[in-house]
């Protein structure tokens, strides 16, 4: 069901998959939402209840004043103090969400007690000249018709279908976040994260697409080598492999989930 919270008069939603099973909290990637997470909920079954946020301008969640690494996991801390989960709960992260999940778990390591980092690096850099992000830049938020949008995207087309949705007054549809802020989010991941994947000390999985260009093989090595209790689950498949090899990520997070 979803559900919502106030957090300094912006709504921040979220999605509680329900069930009696003990809790996991999960963080979407950049441009995407909590519902990322409906197959791997069903998978788990009843053991795990997932609880997903549209994290802060994405989704059905409001737009933020900045959407640096500590109002991501501010944000996260909130929702975690509104449904009442004051002891430690498995954290899972793709992408942005995993590089999130990672400072979540570095700067309140009390409230993990488990992290799993699907395809997210330590090392981000943000290359001059042209980028595949930078179809952002001229996507507009709204157009009068989905067709309108998904033209606007040109060849990201595939990366915005999901996205999108009728504007509540019925004029026309908007893409489930602001092509700004994305830009923002982007930009505000860059740097070299290594001493906040090493100072969590909880069991942790990194869920891997080996043929990952945001996560290189040697960074994933490096990963798991350098983190004590770090297991590795290499699936075959590129950035996207939660989505292209649902069946495998899945497998990868239940067993892993299973041992603790």
């Amino acid at each position: 069901m979803r559900h919502e919270l106030k957090i300094d008069d912006r709504t921040l939603s979220y999605l509680d998959f329900g069930g009696t099973g003990r809790p996991l909290l999960a963080l979407h990637g950049g441009m995407s939402e909590a519902l990322a997470f409906t197959g791997l909920s069903a998978a788990l079954g009843g053991t795990w209840r997932v609880i997903a946020p549209d994290q802060r301008g994405h989704g059905a969640s409001d737009r933020a004043p900045h959407y640096r690494r500590e109002g991501y996991v501010a944000d996260a801390v909130a929702l975690l103090d509104h449904l009442g989960l004051d002891t430690a709960v498995p954290l899972l992260g793709y992408s942005l969400g995993g590089l999130n999940a990672y400072h979540l778990a570095a700067a309140h390591p009390d409230r993990i007690s488990a992290l799993i980092g699907v395809d997210a690096t330590v090392e981000i850099r943000i290359p001059d000249g042209p980028n595949w992000f930078d179809f952002l830049g001229g996507l507009p938020h709204t157009a009068a018709t989905r067709e309108e949008l998904l033209a606007a995207a040109g060849p990201a087309a595939p990366f915005v279908t999901d996205g999108m949705r009728p504007l509540p007054d019925g004029t026309g549809w908007r893409l489930a976040y602001h092509p700004q802020d994305m830009l923002d989010s982007i930009h505000a991941c860059a740097g070299d994260h290594w001493d906040t994947w090493l100072a969590s000390t909880c069991p942790a999985l990194l869920v891997h697409g080996t043929g990952s260009q945001a996560l290189t093989q040697s960074v994933a090595d490096a990963m798991v080598a350098r983190r004590p209790k770090t297991s590795y689950a290499p699936l075959h498949g590129d950035h996207f492999v939660p989505f292209t090899d649902p069946d495998g990520f899945h497998r990868a997070v239940g067993t892993f989930l299973a041992t603790l």
